[in-house]
């Protein structure tokens, strides 16, 4: 198999593992509709898993292992579409300008996002993440202000009754954020209730919110919605994102930022 295709089949398999994760057991009808793959190749896919230990395979789909859906860790998320998120990182970095009041949300694509933005001048930037704080502690030129709140390990971010009155008091230009899931219909969305109410109070802080979602994000619709569709002012994500949902999103009103293929010149945006 060559490194391409056993690249796409490594992010199949996490997607799989967050469907299951997220809306429990699924046929193989849905989860080959939900990944935009023939049933052949989940059904595939699933053996492998199965035989991995990951996943428990019936003769008509697939089931979690035992246990409530869980949130994703920055562990289970940060090795998936390494590449995709360096470049929306660098699209999403173009939003930002000298003396610019921000918020950046958590997850692995926000904080490569914060790394990039360690030298820009005059930057404030409001987060509940520790990992973006950490990012950004050694740029001289901006100020961090982190929240407080009750530390969910598994996200290194800070949520609940805290940083939602803390972040009620916020008022920025735009906020940064990432999620678990994302379709054209429901918008943003997370498996975890504690972290979608605090999401919710991230996205309220700005006058326009930025999602940065790749590719694997799409399709997944997950029990807790965080930025409805007609919210999102703008999308930063990759060519392989779904064109339905794309559209839809454009049509709720979103800009969408796509990052160059491997053979374009210059990404593109395109306005709704």
């Amino acid at each position: 198999m060559s490194d391409g295709s056993t690249r796409f089949a490594a992010e199949r398999h996490e997607r799989i593992l967050r469907l299951l994760r997220e809306r429990g057991a699924m046929s193989l009808r849905d989860l080959a509709g939900a990944l935009d793959a023939s049933e052949v190749t989940v059904r595939r896919d699933l053996r492998v898993l199965e035989e991995r230990g990951l996943l428990e395979r019936s003769r008509g789909g697939a089931a979690p292992l035992g246990g409530p859906a869980r949130e994703p860790s920055h562990r289970d998320k940060s090795g998936v579409a390494v590449a995709e998120k360096e470049a929306i990182a660098d699209l999403a970095a173009t939003l930002v300008g000298p003396d610019d009041a921000i918020v950046l949300g958590p997850g692995t694509t926000t904080q490569r996002l914060a790394r990039r933005l360690a030298g820009v001048p005059g930057l404030t930037v409001v987060t509940n993440s520790l990992l973006v704080a950490a990012a950004l502690a050694d740029g001289r030129e901006v100020e961090v202000v982190l929240t407080g709140g009750g530390l969910r390990g598994a996200t290194h971010a800070l949520t609940g009754g805290i940083t939602e009155r803390f972040l009620a008091d916020v008022r920025v230009r735009r906020a940064f954020l990432s999620g678990n899931g994302l379709t054209g219909a429901h918008g943003l969305s997370t498996p975890s209730l504690a972290a979608a109410g605090t999401d919710r109070a991230l996205a309220a802080t700005a006058a326009e919110v930025v999602v940065l979602a790749d590719h694997t994000k799409f399709g997944v619709d997950a029990p807790f919605r965080t930025v409805p569709p007609e919210r999102i002012a703008h999308l930063v994500t990759d060519p392989r994102a779904p064109r339905a949902d794309l559209d839809a999103l454009a049509a709720a009103g979103a800009t969408l930022h796509l990052t160059p293929s491997p053979t374009a010149p210059s990404p593109t945006t395109e306005h709704p």
